[in-house]
């Protein structure tokens, strides 16, 4: 990649201070695109944000429109002004002015490079120390409380947080909501009370952070009271009346529902979410089994691909199954708890799908396997985590308009959770 790029990208890393971009995981990139989009008005696909970060294969460089989005988002006007600021002047070659022949250069006393020299070797010595002194000291995790607790099952949801941080060596204690260094809030260290809203339910890891580093995280579950339908919109999305897309028969949100909410679906479809968190015993993924049929119903204009997306909420890294419309496979992405696969590095041709009918979908676990089923037909296996991990709700995403029936999740055989049949 080219540097000057690649300068781009680290200082957009160093902005979000989300950690090693390596290990960013798919819902990171839809979060990236979310928050250029609310700053520069533009909207990048996840797809082509993981292709600039070199997550996925591809051969050619960002055009011109990506490099400027990213560089506003990095804080100058467009890719040219980032060249030019941020050009390392001192490895660019300039030639030199040509030296009158009369009045050939005078070499410098070898005593005065010896004393610029000296002066550069104290410089950068003092500014050694000073750096040495000004770095944080580490922090005793077990000075620290942390304690958290939802107001209501009802989204959205207050939380209160109770903590005790005034062993902070700093002023910089902040809570933040999840895994997503960007929902951090600044709190006194020596109060001991903050609330903050989700707008969103699903497992999260709420986090106490001092002097940069976590103190304490705890994990807090956002239930629902039952079936939530939402149309995506930041920061709060619209909200829907359970009579608006809920039926004896099964889950329904058409296009024109969505456009009767005053959310267009064109330039961009909005992606529109049924969720069911907190609402069932948990089921271990060592022994389930999982089943729905689901339909995608617009495919107009940019939502030509018809992206879906099945998330089983677990109390650890969630199972997101992909489904497309059959030519755009190319385009989604599997996570499997702790593994996430590119439909650009991998063949999940299984999960392309004609949505004219519906599509069921499978997943459960065989041996020590998760197995992924579409239509009856097995299309990816994954490994199972060591480690215990538990379902506890779901997610059915829609970009655009969908509909969802026969739910069927069950443990050693036996039902957990059915719906509309």
């Amino acid at each position: 990649m080219p540097a000057d790029i690649d300068k781009l990208l680290r200082m957009i890393e160093q902005k979000l201070d989300w950690g090693d971009s390596t290990a960013w995981q798919s819902r990171d990139f839809e979060n990236l695109q979310q928050l250029i989009l609310d700053e520069t008005g533009v909207s990048l696909s996840a797809s082509t944000l993981r292709r600039v970060w070199g997550r996925v294969t591809y051969n050619s460089l960002p055009s011109t429109t990506t490099l400027d989005t990213l560089a506003r988002f990095a804080g100058t006007a467009n890719w040219r002004q980032f060249i030019k600021e941020h050009t390392d002047h001192n490895n660019t070659a300039v030639p030199a002015a040509p030296l009158p022949v009369s009045k050939p250069a005078k070499r410098q006393p070898a005593r005065l490079v010896w004393m610029l020299a000296a002066s550069v070797m104290i410089s950068l010595t003092l500014l050694g120390i000073f750096a040495l002194k000004k770095t944080p000291p580490p922090v005793k995790k077990s000075d620290y409380r942390f304690a958290v607790k939802p107001v209501t099952r009802t989204i959205p949801n207050s939380v209160i947080f109770t903590y005790d941080a005034v062993a902070a060596p700093t002023d910089s204690v902040y809570i933040q909501q999840s895994w997503d260094k960007s929902r951090r809030t600044l709190v006194s260290k020596n109060q001991h009370t903050h609330t903050s809203v989700y707008y969103e339910p699903g497992f999260y890891m709420a986090k106490l952070v001092a002097n940069n580093q976590v103190v304490k995280e705890i994990p807090l579950l956002i239930p629902t009271d039952g079936w939530l339908a939402a149309i995506s919109k930041t920061p709060v999305p619209v909200y829907l009346p359970a009579a608006g897309f809920m039926n004896k028969s099964m889950l329904r949100l058409p296009a024109e529902a969505v456009t009767a909410h005053n959310m267009p679906l064109q330039p961009d479809a909005p992606d529109i979410c049924f969720y069911n968190v907190g609402n069932f015993n948990p089921v271990p993924l060592s022994d389930f089994a999982f089943s729905v049929r689901v339909k995608n119903e617009y495919a107009e204009g940019t939502a030509a691909c018809q992206l879906t997306t099945i998330t089983l909420v677990t109390d650890d890294s969630p199972i997101v199954i992909p489904l497309s419309a059959k030519g755009c496979v190319s385009e989604i992405g599997l996570l499997s708890v702790d593994q996430m696969v590119s439909g650009k590095q991998a063949d999940l041709s299984g999960f392309g799908s004609d949505f004219s009918d519906w599509v069921q979908v499978g997943c459960k676990s065989v041996g020590k396997a998760l197995e992924y089923n579409v239509n009856g037909r097995t299309v990816y296996t994954c490994a199972l985590p060591e480690r215990p991990v538990h379902i506890v709700g779901m997610i059915y995403r829609f970009k655009g308009a969908g509909a969802v029936k026969d739910i069927n999740l069950y443990q050693q055989d036996k039902p957990v959770f059915r719906a509309f049949f």
